[in-house]
């Protein structure tokens, strides 16, 4: 099955076309464009062709085309799923969990097309204001790049298409080369619900040839991108004047006080850390117990991720299956091993059965190790001991990543104290770090990125100001 770029509201094919392996199987599953220079400047010349379309586009039809593909998404949810799982090796429950979020994302972003608002402006609270009327409105920037990852291929892409279109933008979507069908799937989506042609494109290939010519052409007003920080801060570096939202790396953790509730906890933890064999940019990777709790802790941990089912995402007893590739596999799997050399203890996984890693937790990590100190984006995590949640804290802040955190606790000064002194993006108390609804902003500081997500924030960062004033 050849799959050629969306381009204009056409499938424009190209001159090479690169295998795509599914993760589990490993088997070819579809044959991918390659885009070209040419190729990738023709999608930026349809989507700023289509820009005045958009911005003229009464805001009731944003939202009306917006909410068309919500609800034919939800008619094709099963097919949805099986894409997700085939492509990304996502368990097919976990999948599904994906396409109703995504449903619900183009939904949030319908609604939020009809309240993009401004203000008015008293401007006689200034001398020599008086005697005017001033408002601001919001206006589209015209042509968005949007870079996705392969993790949530639906639901990401979304959250950068979702918002472009209810503020009136054209988007030129590049996605990752894993999950390329997915994208493919919403082309079909959005032109049957009518968006019109040129408003989304979609061109596969190389970063260096698609995702270059997005970040360096000035027809292209903003970048929002999802990755690595390494790529994200070249990006920064290279984009110039144009609006960037960055959605960077992890090391997420949680803080366990010595009140919390075991049978919570738990089951969210290991949620946490091994849904989709911990590739979640807020995937639970450090966990920190109080002393007295820890072993406890630990030995229940351990026999409840024991329980865990791996194997073909698309059987429904799967709960965990092959990671993305197999090179990731042996990454993650020579982090375990440098863990292990500098001391620490592999309670359960650390080995592979065929091309599964097994879900893996390690104690006595040292907090300089890469396991602890990098992003693992894998099925690990770790759980060492703290003598109290001020030293948890100080652990969590001591990275160079800072997305979000979670706490459990029934101390609620305690609670707002950590809310204070925690240096990331969300602070999730009594949950974990993982958690996101898909109308909350979402972002984080430091080298986990800048700006914020979340649709209506989204909208906020591809629209951009205007004053108007009227001398009477």
């Amino acid at each position: 099955m050849k799959k050629a770029c969306y381009i204009g509201g056409q499938w424009v094919e190209t001159g090479t076309y690169a295998p795509l392996y599914a993760p589990y199987s490993g088997e070819v599953i579809a044959e991918i464009a390659q885009a070209d220079r040419n190729t990738v400047e023709r999608a930026i010349s349809a989507a700023q062709e289509a820009a005045p379309v958009m911005r003229s586009m009464p805001a009731y039809q944003r939202a009306a085309i917006l909410e068309k593909i919500s609800g034919l998404l939800n008619e094709r949810l099963e097919e949805a799923a099986k894409i997700i799982a085939q492509e990304a090796g996502k368990p097919i429950k976990t999948a599904r969990g994906e396409v109703i979020r995504t449903i619900q994302t183009y939904k949030f972003a319908a609604e939020e097309a009809k309240r993009i608002y401004g203000e008015t402006l008293p401007l006689d609270a200034a001398i020599g204001g008086e005697g005017r009327l001033a408002y601001t409105v919001r206006e589209p920037l015209g042509v968005i790049g949007a870079i996705t990852p392969f993790n949530f291929p639906m639901n990401l892409v979304a959250h950068k298409v979702g918002p472009a279109i209810a503020a009136g933008n054209t988007v030129v979507l590049k996605p990752a080369s894993q999950t390329p069908l997915s994208a493919f799937f919403l082309a079909e989506l959005a032109e049957q619900a009518g968006l019109p042609a040129g408003a989304l494109n979609i061109v596969t290939g190389s970063g260096g040839t698609v995702g270059d010519l997005l970040v360096t052409d000035p027809r292209v007003k903003a970048i929002t991108f999802t990755g690595s920080p390494a790529v994200g801060i070249n990006i920064r570096n290279r984009a110039g004047l144009k609006r960037v939202t960055l959605e960077l790396g992890s090391n997420s953790a949680v803080i366990v006080d010595r009140d919390a509730n075991l049978d919570d906890v738990i089951p969210r933890c290991i949620f946490g850390a091994f849904a989709y064999s911990g590739q979640v940019c807020i995937s639970v990777q450090r966990i920190y117990v109080a002393a007295e709790l820890y072993d406890t802790f630990v030995e229940r941990f351990v026999a409840e991720t024991r329980r865990l089912r791996g194997g073909d995402p698309l059987s429904e007893e799967a709960d965990y299956s092959a990671m993305i590739s197999p090179k990731e596999t042996e990454r993650v799997l020579e982090w375990i091993e440098e863990a292990r050399q500098r001391g620490a203890r592999v309670e359960c996984g650390g080995e592979t059965d065929g091309r599964v890693l097994q879900p893996t937790v390690l104690t006595g990590v040292p907090a300089d190790a890469k396991i602890s100190c990098q992003e693992v984006f894998g099925p690990i995590v770790l759980i060492n001991p703290v003598e109290s949640v001020a030293e948890a804290i100080a652990l969590v802040n001591d990275s160079r990543y800072g997305l979000q955190a979670g706490l459990y606790t029934n101390n609620l000064s305690l609670a707002l104290q950590a809310a204070d002194a925690l240096h990331v993006g969300g602070v999730m108390i009594n949950d974990i770090p993982t958690f996101r609804v898909d109308h909350m902003p979402y972002g984080g500081v430091k080298e986990s990125g800048m700006g914020r997500e979340g649709v209506k924030y989204a909208i906020e960062e591809m629209t951009e100001l205007k004053l108007v004033v009227v001398k009477r």
